[in-house]
């Protein structure tokens, strides 16, 4: 078996590549466009790339969907056990039970069978407290981890303070996961593109954020060749400009499809008691329609809808490989220039409670907007600054500062890209790899295995 480490910088493309990416670049003896998976998210993509199937087959829809059973929307879980595939630690070990994978950073990293797994995982106090931490197996390499490296910077890996710093964090602890433990298959996530390209687009000037992450991997891709071990480089998806955001759910509500529950003033979403919702996810939404009948009337809603590209019903979802229980009734497909919010109020003034705060766990649908501070605060290191006075109190707090203009967003993804210079990429280490046409997101997983296997 060959040595072998998986870098996923997310965002990266083709596009991106070149002068300020000096390391990446040099890398790129061969560089294959990946068709991406629909939906081109990410907990979706990983589990193509590390099963070969599509949605249908491994149950992994988006980046979360309705459970029916629980009447619950929930995002970003983390059991692995949720994928309904053999993952490529799986079929690897079937070849040679000597396998070893670590997993640092890619969804679905608890409740598994890898041999070293690490994962953001937050502490959340009985007193309203959220603080910063990381899961890991085995469970002591979380205090020599934070021991060696410091906690794990979970503000600037998602939010408005997003920062090279959580890339840096992860890399480091890949290679404390290479020096202890010598993996077969190291699997690196490294999320920091994902930020710049959403808050501004990828029209917009990053070079400071494509030299950050090409340091990074610059660091990374030295020091496992140093130790022969074989580098991929490789994306999950690429993100494309968008102009026009829009809410399906107030669609929905406007139509009487979709039921309020009104509570201190402000509206939640009711569930169980609608006759159709969206859980919006970036390009992507999943309608789900409590009754067969209304599924006509739902479909010629969204065919009059600006922003709305395709309407996907049991032939579409076959088609893109969504046909899954878990999909919703009907599945939308955005227009290239627009994105898919989860918001269903009518009035601001109504917006739920954790719709000014970053909440990827309460939320029914994605939010990009996360990742701004609300413009409209006059003075917003004075407010946050209150803020973290009364959490440093051990007092409750809200950090209520996120805005409700979703206008913001200048970047999105979800959907196939028209041109392969902004399509996810797949770069290896080694000449001859990669096939020169473009690369199924399915046979990511067997082209990773022939790294490991083939001489």
């Amino acid at each position: 078996m060959q040595r072998t480490a998986v870098i996923n910088v997310v965002g990266l493309t083709k596009k991106l590549l070149g002068p300020h990416t000096p390391h990446l670049s040099a890398l790129s003896n061969d560089v294959a466009a990946i068709d991406a998976v629909t939906p081109a998210l990410t907990c979706s993509a990983q589990t193509t790339y590390l099963t070969g199937k599509l949605p249908s087959e491994h149950g992994i829809v988006g980046n979360g969907w309705y459970f029916r059973e629980l009447d619950q929307v929930m995002l970003w879980r983390q059991s692995n056990r949720l994928v309904e595939a053999p993952r490529i630690w799986h079929l690897a070990r079937e070849r040679d039970p000597r396998f070893t994978c670590a997993n640092t950073f890619w969804w679905y990293a608890m409740a598994t069978d890898a041999d070293i797994t690490l994962t953001p995982r937050p502490l959340y106090c009985a007193n309203g407290l959220k603080l910063p931490d990381f899961y890991t197996q085995p469970a002591t390499l979380r205090e020599q981890l934070r021991q060696r490296l410091g906690q794990f910077p979970l503000y600037d890996f998602w939010g408005p303070r997003t920062s090279i710093r959580s890339s840096r964090w992860i890399a480091d602890a890949a290679l404390e996961v290479e020096a202890r433990f010598e993996p077969t298959l190291n699997l690196i996530y490294l999320p920091h593109l994902d930020y710049c390209l959403q808050r501004l687009g990828p029209q917009a000037d990053i070079s400071t954020d494509l030299r950050e992450i090409d340091a990074v991997c610059g660091d990374l891709i030295d020091k496992f060749r140093e130790r022969g071990v074989r580098v991929v480089v490789l994306s999950e998806y690429g993100i494309v400009p968008v102009s026009r955001p829009v809410h399906i759910n107030r669609v929905l509500r406007d139509a009487g499809l979709l039921a309020i529950k009104r509570d201190l003033g402000r509206d939640y979403l009711d569930t169980g008691a609608s006759r159709a919702f969206a859980v919006a996810d970036h390009q992507v939404a999943h309608v789900y329609v409590r009754d067969q009948r209304d599924i006509a009337a739902v479909t010629r809603l969204f065919d009059d809808v600006d922003g709305v590209g395709e309407v996907l019903h049991d032939a579409g979802k076959h088609h893109y490989g969504l046909a899954h229980p878990r999909a919703g009734e009907i599945v939308l497909l955005a227009e290239p220039d627009s994105w898919f919010t989860y918001y269903f109020w009518a009035d601001d003034a109504a917006a739920p409670d954790y719709a000014r705060t970053v909440d990827i766990h309460t939320k029914p649908g994605y939010d990009p907007v996360e990742l701004f501070v609300d413009p409209g605060i006059r003075f917003p290191a004075l407010k946050v600054g209150g803020i973290l006075a009364r959490k440093a109190l051990g007092m409750r707090y809200t950090m209520d500062v996120i805005p409700l203009d979703a206008s913001l967003v200048r970047g999105s993804h979800g959907i196939r890209t028209a041109s392969d210079e902004d399509a996810p990429v797949l770069i290896s280490s080694e000449r001859g790899r990669i096939p020169d046409d473009k690369l199924a997101a399915t046979e990511v997983c067997s082209l990773l295995l022939e790294h490991v296997f083939v001489q």
